[in-house]
């Protein structure tokens, strides 16, 4: 079954309230002892966004803030809609139901250009603007979606590698929690070619933390290296626990992709090197505020020629991770 976050921006406790009509009308609601500045104008807009990760997930939770906060900030009805599990096959029935209810946008990830690519032109054949977020960065274009809210994540891998490298790793693998998505696969490749190793990718279930520990630690003992990367915090916490397991936590280099507050006490106690943050509560935020002006008004920024509006890498380090954990812990990092 499809999981659903359906938010409705209005006030219960205001002073006035004036529902939209149809056709793109606007009113203004007053909030409760408010001045003017306080007024949020409600627009008869309904957006979804359909993405390939829960929001019961603790990277895709703070993406789904996002999608609700500027749902309310833009006045606007925002549904978040995704697969129960990592299935491409359910995300583009999702999508083509979408696209069926006829909303005044879209917001999409591409994990798999090909399995999403023909759902994705039937809504812009609809006339439904589209943009793409968090995966997608290699093929949205072709797709004829707008414009693409993320990070580029070969050049985001790449970075971790260089960084191993000035570390002075020289042997590695990367933990991948979905083997088929392009983005997680790009940023394995972009690592091994950052490295200048050969990185052996080891595939692990994003549902089942225990038997990402022990997968893990099957790894490190088989063939020991000096360096991992994970690609989320889902695969982060097993892989400490692998390490702590195995008596070489500290010692071998490790690094992620994304944050949660655990991560980020991780680095502070110098159990990571770093994580690399793509911002994805601003990946859920921006596109719903993009498409409410492009409703408004046609016009829509690029970011770049390419049309990528980045997010990340934004690299966390020890110096900064003591700083961001309160954001995280508030769903906003």
């Amino acid at each position: 079954l499809a999981i659903a976050l359906i938010v409705s921006a209005c006030g219960g406790d205001d002073d006035s309230t004036t529902t939209a009509a149809e056709g793109g009308d606007t009113a203004t609601t007053a909030a409760e002892g408010g001045g003017g500045d306080d007024a949020v104008t409600q627009r008869s807009l309904r957006i979804v966004v359909v993405s390939h990760g829960q929001a019961s997930d603790p990277f895709w939770s703070v993406a789904a803030n996002g999608v609700s906060d500027a749902g309310d900030d833009m006045g606007v009805t925002v549904e978040y809609q995704s697969p129960g599990t990592f299935d491409m096959v359910e995300m583009s029935q999702i999508i083509d139901a979408a696209v069926a209810s006829q909303p005044d946008g879209l917001v999409v990830s591409i994990p798999d250009a090909d399995a999403l690519g023909d759902s994705i032109r039937a809504a812009v054949a609809a006339g439904i603007p589209v943009i793409s977020m968090n995966s997608g960065s290699d093929a949205f274009a072709d797709l004829g979606v707008l414009v693409h809210v993320g990070q580029t994540e070969y050049e985001a891998g790449l970075i971790a590698g260089q960084r191993f490298n000035a570390e002075g790793v020289g042997s590695a693998i990367c933990i991948n929690q979905e083997v088929g998505n392009t983005a997680l696969d790009d940023r394995c490749q972009g690592f091994e070619d950052g490295l200048g190793v050969d990185v052996n990718v080891i595939p692990v279930d994003l549902a089942d933390p225990t038997g990402t520990q022990e997968t893990v630690a099957g790894a490190l003992q088989a063939n020991p290296v000096e360096g991992i990367l994970t690609l989320g915090p889902t695969g982060a916490a097993p892989t400490l626990a692998a390490l702590s397991e195995n008596g070489v936590l500290g010692t071998v280099k490790f690094a992620t992709f994304d944050m949660s507050p655990d991560v980020l006490q991780s680095i502070v106690d110098g159990d990571m090197l770093f994580a690399i943050d793509q911002a994805q509560y601003l990946q859920g935020y921006l596109p719903i505020v993009l498409l409410t002006k492009y409703a408004e008004t046609g016009a829509l920024p690029l970011g770049s020629v390419d049309r990528v509006i980045l997010t990340g890498p934004q690299i966390v380090t020890a110096d900064v991770a003591a700083d961001v954990i309160s954001y995280s812990e508030q769903g906003l990092r």
